[in-house]
């Protein structure tokens, strides 16, 4: 993994140091809450519902056991005793006191983490597949790409203030588990001719106005990744509406200016711009790929075994195959039964951190839907990993189930918020609390948004939930057959929404009609809701609903 220099711890405590001024600033009452807003967001503090929250940057989900413990001390010693893991594959802690914080980001410093661009108008947290490194048909490490973007946007000066926040995702596989259609920008790694570029796709998002992102490029050398980044940024900072932030991403720009003619003047800015900014270097590629080196694997003869039932469970729903025969990826849920989705314990963290140290080669992984990854596990330490996880409360074998759902903080934590999330998702995920239920059911993913800003990802949601406030009480929308993968779709609006005492027996309809009109058992959700529509669906809904009013 990527080392931070000399330079970037330099550069981190002169930024702590000088945050800790503000906060001082701030507390003596020389700061308004208003003045001091902007320079609190430039170092990742909210102020939510209850308290502050701090939002740590995990940059493209990748994590040292290091670091790993370094989040459960803070948390132990300024919050809670927890963080929440979010869709930007960051961490969250919910109750800090605002004279802590400094101390806690310098303690982030001492492992190399920080909560720069976590927050504000400017380029935010890059985002990869959380198995980079590790899965078949890679290309390559996405997480290259990835740091150098991280490299060349720190506190980029051009774009520090942008019309709207922007998000960066990449994948190197074609199976996209990096949401790359809903990002601002979202590059794939291909191979042509022997030589390794970039798909380029902009404007998707979702929000209030959800888009898939269009293809721009369908090819980009490599050497030019940041000068044509360069140039779909100063055409966004330049045309992108800063009357209206609901209207001030640029899905909104491609959207009314027209891909065609956007592309146009992105091509004639890189045109013009490349000669300013010089090719990618290729001492400084080499130089971030020493960080990502592989490990030393392990060539062990893999040893048979024979699991128990509920280890065998947990072998079928939360392995990943590895680019080793004789590795897997081990993903760890964050949702038991009944549980807060995303939240881990300090004690958690500190077994995580263990594991990572003792069996994976120190490393861990933060994946986009709020789970951690184990990415390198000898298939002969899989016994020992589940005895550790299991203890520790970690082992739900549901990943990819009906219970793994992604949920965000909503109106239990979140100032925006308009509606519950947390409750919602708790109480399906205890209704379809049997793990061999929900086995049966298959492959489903639920996400549930408490507003419009749609940080659940409810558009993409097999069946996504949005809670709203309709004349002071929570509504609830749902939308079926959204896609965040490698063939994205916007999921479909069924019809008026649900009060919250009904909206989880709605989702119990939706899929006992489900089970019902699959053509076997192997045929997932999504399959069939795309086979037969969404009217058999808005039939068990409404139909049911429809008969009690009268």
């Amino acid at each position: 993994m990527y080392a931070y220099s000399d330079f970037d711890r330099d550069f981190l405590r002169a930024r702590v140091d000088e945050f800790r001024g503000q906060v001082e600033r701030r507390l003596d009452g020389s700061l308004s809450e208003d003045e001091f807003k902007p320079l609190r967001l430039m170092n990742g503090l909210y102020l939510q519902l209850h308290a502050y929250m701090l939002r740590v940057a995990i940059p493209y989900g990748t994590l040292r056991s290091a670091q790993m413990r370094k989040l459960a001390e803070i948390s132990q010693r300024w919050d809670r005793g927890y963080g929440h893991f979010t869709t930007r594959q960051n961490i969250q802690f919910n109750w800090p006191r605002l004279t802590d914080v400094p101390d806690m980001l310098d303690a982030l410093a001492e492992v190399g983490m920080h909560a720069i661009q976590t927050s504000g108008n400017c380029i935010r947290n890059v985002t990869a597949d959380h198995f980079a490194g590790a899965a078949a048909g890679e290309v390559e490490d996405p997480r290259l790409t990835a740091e150098l973007i991280r490299q060349w946007s720190t506190d980029h000066p051009e774009f520090a203030y942008l019309p709207r926040k922007f998000k960066v995702a990449v994948t190197a596989s074609d199976q996209d588990r990096a949401v790359i259609k809903l990002h601002d920008i979202g590059l794939r790694l291909r191979e042509r001719d022997g030589e390794i570029g970039y798909q380029v796709v902009i404007g998707g998002g979702l929000g209030r106005t959800p888009f898939i992102g269009k293809e721009v490029r369908d090819w980009l050398p490599k050497r030019d990744l940041l000068a044509y980044l360069e140039a779909i940024l100063r055409v966004y900072n330049l045309g992108g509406r800063r009357d209206n932030k609901f209207k001030a991403r640029i899905k909104i720009l491609v959207h009314e200016t027209g891909l065609e003619e956007l592309r146009a003047k992105i091509e004639a800015e890189f045109a013009s711009g490349r000669r300013l900014l010089p090719d990618v270097s290729p001492e400084i590629t080499a130089q971030i790929a020493q960080g990502f080196a592989p490990p030393a694997f392990r060539d062990d003869p893999v040893v048979p075994f024979s699991p128990g039932p509920a280890f065998r469970s947990f072998l079928d729903t939360n392995l990943h195959p590895h680019k080793r025969a004789d590795h897997v990826s081990v993903t760890v849920s964050t949702k038991p039964i009944g549980g807060t989705p995303g939240d881990v314990t300090a004690d958690q963290m500190h077994v995580l951190a263990d594991l990572a140290e003792q069996f994976g080669y120190d490393e861990l992984r933060i994946s986009h839907e709020q789970n951690v990854i184990l990415p390198h596990i000898h298939r002969n330490d899989l016994g020992a990993v589940y005895d550790a996880l299991a203890q520790a409360g970690l082992a739900t074998a549901n990943i990819g189930l009906v219970s793994d759902i992604i949920a965000c903080p909503g109106l239990d934590y979140c100032a925006l918020a308009t509606a519950r999330s947390i409750p919602i998702a708790q109480q399906i995920s205890t209704l379809f609390g049997d793990l061999d239920a929900q086995a049966d059911i298959g492959p489903l993913k639920i996400k549930i948004s408490g507003c419009i800003n749609a940080c659940g990802h409810h558009h993409v949601g097999h069946i996504g939930i949005l809670g709203l406030d309709r004349a002071g009480v929570e509504n609830y929308q749902l939308t079926l057959g959204g896609d965040g993968t490698e063939t994205a779709t916007l999921g479909a609006r069924t019809g008026p929404g649900f009060a919250y005492d009904e909206i989880v027996p709605a989702v119990g309809r939706l899929i006992e009609a489900y089970l019902d009109l699959r053509e076997d058992r192997s045929e997932p959700f999504l399959q069939t809701y795309r086979r037969v529509g969404i009217e058999p669906f808005k039939a068990v809904l409404y139909g049911e609903r429809d008969a009690k009013a009268a």
